[in-house]
């Protein structure tokens, strides 16, 4: 465990939005939400948006500054520890309920849902109901991610839901868990099947689904992802000649603006199809609404039960990955592969690349006698 820095203030961003300054001293952690405190009207949570961040910087400044001037914290001020222990599933469904209401997408938000169903079914046959955050230990969260996980993969999913339901409200009411001393089983990595004959298989969609194609030819040429940044598509998200498309944060999984070339091929069928179309026409739906979550996995699926070229393990995203491929083989950067793949940080695209069958090295790469 990594020894505490004492009277070191920072600035702690709760699951609900809410800020925290935490810091230790004389092996006590004290947390403090506003100001007064250091005789300082400053109220972060108060407020909204971005102004809600930079008061929380704010208020972290203050602390310094008062800690430097020798103030010290002592157990009687800290609001935050007195607080009265909550139950664990009423922390757990708070938590829940925080998170259904952010943009998180959809497949997420179901996944939080079954965790939470799990974890009230494990606490239920435990007869820990009415257990108090104050009395749970990582033994018993890790007993809880064996418990429900058919599979290796299936534990790596449930540990990193339930800390994202309990770690931040855990600290807050001052139980402090080591998530990482939940030992896991290592998953075997497969290797993504990327597409062979790229062109061949998009002629086979195209003469099975006309919609299926175009989400193809997009998941392809604009490495986009096709379940969510794709399908959601409108006329208005381009520019007048097709040449240019740009979708804001709130539309895109890394939460970043993403502005991005058009190929030629891809601007070619766009003209063919929207040229005449309205801004707020969906490009598949032909309309103002937007078909359901599942809808281009449907489709695939009715595919795959037709195609004669499908190989194995190969899905709609492997024409992404196939893409970033030639991407990464042509330009030999890594920025780059981040850049067009949307990726939030640079380890996303390392995580990526190894999951590719990209050659590391070449035979003259290799040591000699």
């Amino acid at each position: 465990m990594k020894p505490k820095t004492d009277l070191f203030p920072k600035v702690a961003k709760l699951s609900n939005g809410k800020f925290q300054i935490q810091f230790w001293y004389n092996n006590k952690r004290y947390r403090y939400a506003n100001g007064k405190p250091i005789q300082q009207d400053i109220s972060p949570n108060l407020c909204k948006g971005v102004e809600r961040e930079r008061k929380a910087y704010l208020l972290c400044s203050a602390y310094i500054l008062a800690i430097d001037k020798g103030w010290r914290p002592s157990p009687e001020i800290s609001a935050i520890q007195k607080r009265s222990p909550k139950r664990l599933m009423k922390v757990a469904d708070a938590i829940l309920n925080q998170k259904l209401q952010l943009n998180y997408s959809d497949s997420y938000k179901k996944d939080l849902v079954r965790t939470h169903r799990l974890f009230a079914d494990y606490l239920k046959g435990q007869r820990l109901d009415s257990i108090l955050v104050t009395e749970v230990n990582i033994e018993m969260l890790k007993s809880f991610v064996y418990d429900k996980s058919p599979s290796a993969a299936s534990m790596e999913n449930l540990k990193r839901n339930i800390s994202s339901l309990l770690k931040d409200e855990l600290e807050s009411q001052g139980v402090i868990l080591n998530f990482k001393r939940i030992k896991l089983p290592k998953t075997t990595q497969q290797l993504h099947k990327p597409i062979k004959d790229v062109q061949a298989l998009l002629k086979d969609i195209a003469t099975f689904n006309e919609n299926l194609y175009l989400c193809a030819l997009m998941t392809y040429g604009l490495l986009l992802r096709p379940h969510r940044e794709i399908r959601c598509l409108f006329r208005g998200d381009f520019n007048d000649d097709f040449s240019l498309l740009s979708l804001d944060g709130s539309r895109v999984k890394s939460k970043r603006n993403r502005i991005v070339p058009v190929p030629d091929f891809v601007k070619k069928e766009l003209e063919e199809r929207f040229s005449e179309y309205e801004d707020n026409v969906n490009l598949f739906s032909r309309s103002r609404r937007v078909y359901h979550a599942d809808y281009f996995k449907n489709r695939w699926a009715d595919y795959k039960k037709e195609s004669k070229i499908l190989e194995d393990r190969q899905t709609l995203y492997s024409l992404r990955h196939t893409s970033a491929i030639k991407v990464f083989e042509k330009t030999g950067s890594l920025l780059k592969l981040q850049q067009v793949m949307g990726h939030s940080d640079m380890k996303v695209s390392l995580t990526y690349l190894r999951g590719l069958e990209v050659k590391q090295l070449d035979v003259e790469d290799l040591p000699e006698l």
